[in-house]
């Protein structure tokens, strides 16, 4: 699996629509700052994913995530999982599962990381251009986005795959 964070929330993305020639649409752009983040991890050999939605991006938001990856590995497996260096991808006080080994892609190199392809087309599909009034309609977005995005198998290989990556 390949793992990383993506922090939504009222701030927002804004992202390219479909328009007339010459005419400058518009629409919503939130000013104020409230966000919540979406650990998620991707495997796309088996066009699956977990992911859980947190207030904040630290050790214990990350240990929470590890263990919802390690309950979706088959029983008498052992998973991997590629993350990069994000200061709580390292921590001492990180609990990793028995059932799971980490490896960090090397710095500096976020295109190695397939997640960010998850996030990317999240955030142009699903999550770009809204208001959120509160924090649980952000958490409820987030949760609704990536729900759809585990409904469609053939697009989370789409997204995730990479050749190089590949058992030959």
């Amino acid at each position: 699996m390949t793992q990383d964070e993506a922090r939504v929330g009222q701030k927002g993305t804004l992202t390219r629509i479909w328009a007339r020639k010459g005419s400058r649409p518009r629409k919503p752009r939130d000013t104020r700052y409230e966000w919540a983040y979406i650990f998620g991890a991707v495997c796309p050999a088996r066009a699956t994913g977990a992911a859980i939605v947190m207030p904040y991006a630290d050790t214990q938001a990350m240990t929470e995530h590890l263990a919802v990856i390690a309950a979706r590995i088959t029983p008498g497996a052992h998973g991997v999982v590629v993350l990069d260096g994000a200061g709580w991808h390292s921590s001492k006080s990180l609990v990793i599962p028995a059932n799971l080994t980490l490896v960090t892609q090397p710095p500096f190199a976020p295109e190695v990381n397939p997640a960010e392809n998850v996030w990317e087309y999240l955030r142009k599909n699903q999550l770009a251009i809204r208001i959120y009034e509160t924090y649980e309609s952000i958490v409820q977005a987030c949760c609704e986005a990536w729900n759809d995005l585990m409904e469609t198998p053939d697009r989370i290989a789409s997204l995730a795959t990479r050749q190089w990556a590949e058992v030959s």
